[in-house]
């Protein structure tokens, strides 16, 4: 598995898609940890304004998204989590925890190096292969053979960038943002 995060645009809740393999998980999720809150009109009324929030996080480089993503060992995304852009990497990593497949190892860049995920990792019987970031006082050692390979999750990145409507993100609410992403995911991977 690797895991790895991307900058886009917007988020909120968990969703799933109906016509994946059951091993595919796709989630939105705020920063705050509140889920998405469906737009479900009662009757004949419409759906009231501010009823599906889009959540983009403010950062340094403007308004906007991370993406993060669990592929298996060929770079096919198995989860992805849509996630504010101000949202902690640590954070993605906690509410993508309990969904992960089962594995041998976790290829994750430095932002996913924490203590408790390791640990957590550890639990699960997964091999934790993450760089240690530059201010930890003892270094943890990594693979680097096999953390090679987790470049295959950034080409699926780059892939996903080519598609104009998702890198300038056309769409106000995270749900149809992130039904684009998966579209984009299911026809770069699969077709």
């Amino acid at each position: 598995m690797v895991l790895s995060s991307l900058f886009a645009t917007d988020c909120a809740g968990a969703t799933r898609l109906k016509n994946m393999a059951p091993t595919r998980r796709f989630i939105i999720a705020s920063s705050d940890g509140a889920g998405l809150v469906e737009s479900t009109s009662h009757g004949s009324q419409p759906a009231k304004k501010g009823d599906v929030p889009r959540r983009i996080g403010r950062t340094k480089g403007g308004l906007n998204s991370k993406l993060h993503a669990v592929c298996d060992g060929q770079g096919r995304p198995l989860i992805m989590l849509l996630s504010e852009g101000k949202m902690s990497d640590y954070r993605g990593a906690a509410l993508m925890l309990k969904v992960l497949p089962k594995a041998k190892a976790l290829l994750a860049d430095k932002e996913y190096d924490a203590d408790w995920f390791r640990d957590a990792l550890a639990d699960r019987k997964i091999t934790a292969c993450i760089p240690s970031r530059a201010n930890r006082k003892v270094p943890i050692l990594h693979d680097p053979v096999l953390y090679k390979k987790r470049h295959k999750i950034e080409n699926i990145f780059g892939k996903l960038k080519d598609w104009r409507r998702i890198h300038t993100r056309y769409d106000r609410c995270a749900h149809t943002f992130f039904s684009s992403i998966c579209i984009a995911a299911a026809v770069i991977v699969w077709l």
